[in-house]
């Protein structure tokens, strides 16, 4: 195994595809003075559908590929990726790799946050097929909040949907308003709901149009950022080990003309990317 580099390093947040933008853009928000550096596995994505074995293969080779680049600290900016395969490389791979680095998911964030977010304590998770059939939020809230009552629905058309800079289309609101309605029908208590995706705070605007007056929408960014920043403040080691110069670099597996155009739907702005290339 090579030796990975000892010097101080950038934040690393990792996502199958481009969901994870939102959530380094969250975390930027609050922790401007870090150097993130920022891995899609476009090539491979989407993991949504994929087993628990290939997410947790494919999560260990990006989050390996980050430790080489120098992150003393990763965040699993992609809610399959911390359903299925956190655990896992926190257990298994950490120890080896190197005991004293960090890997972090945003599943949990979220799920500490829901308790003070409802007052019925009945909460609504929309995401990908993946992370409704991990139950991983349930499980993670009814560790904090046993009393909480947690309905999910999966919404297999959203992410295509803001890939394709097809969110604002009238074509949209048919998939929006199918899974929210199908959501309440379970559970017509509920008062908060996660968007348990990354892309889909994307869909913000038809989200907010549907979902029913008083019940909240809960996207991930903001809790992530938080929960990080709580993070660095109670280990002091491994803040030291985080580089602070207000930078971003992108990689991808796949192109990077192609993920830099599509990265402008996430972030409003113009980026740079380079290619790195994961597994055989």
């Amino acid at each position: 195994m090579t030796a990975l580099p000892t010097a101080p390093g950038p934040i690393g947040i990792f996502d199958s595809g481009y969901g994870g933008l939102t959530i380094l853009h969250g975390i930027r928000q609050l922790l401007p003075q870090y150097d993130y550096l920022y891995l899609g596995d476009n090539a491979r994505a989407p993991y949504g559908s994929r087993s628990f074995d290939v997410v947790y293969e494919f999560t260990r080779q990006a989050v390996a590929k980050l430790f080489e680049m120098g992150c003393h600290l990763v965040i699993l900016g992609c809610n399959t990726a911390s359903a299925k395969a956190l655990r896992s490389i926190q257990q298994i791979d950490l120890p080896k790799l190197d005991p004293q680095r960090r890997v972090l998911g945003i599943i949990r964030p979220t799920a500490e946050a829901i308790g003070s977010l409802t007052k019925t304590r009945h909460v609504g998770i929309l995401a990908t097929e993946g992370t409704i059939r991990s139950e991983s939020y349930t499980l993670e809230i009814h560790k904090l909040f046993p009393d909480i009552k947690v309905s999910g629905v999966a919404c297999p058309f959203w992410v295509p949907l803001v890939e394709y800079n097809e969110g604002d289309s009238p074509g949209a609101d048919y998939f929006v308003k199918k899974r929210i309605d199908q959501l309440m029908a379970r559970d017509g208590d509920i008062d908060a709901v996660i968007l348990g995706c990354t892309h889909y705070p994307l869909l913000m605007p038809k989200i907010a149009k549907y979902v029913p007056a008083g019940v909240r929408i809960v996207a991930q960014g903001d809790y992530v950022a938080a929960s990080l920043a709580s993070y660095l403040a109670r280990h002091a080691e491994l803040e030291r080990r985080c580089t602070r110069g207000a930078g971003v670099r992108y990689l991808t597996t796949e192109s990077p003309e192609r993920f830099r155009e599509t990265a402008s739907v996430f972030l409003h702005e113009r980026i740079e990317a380079e290619n790195v290339p994961l597994g055989n």
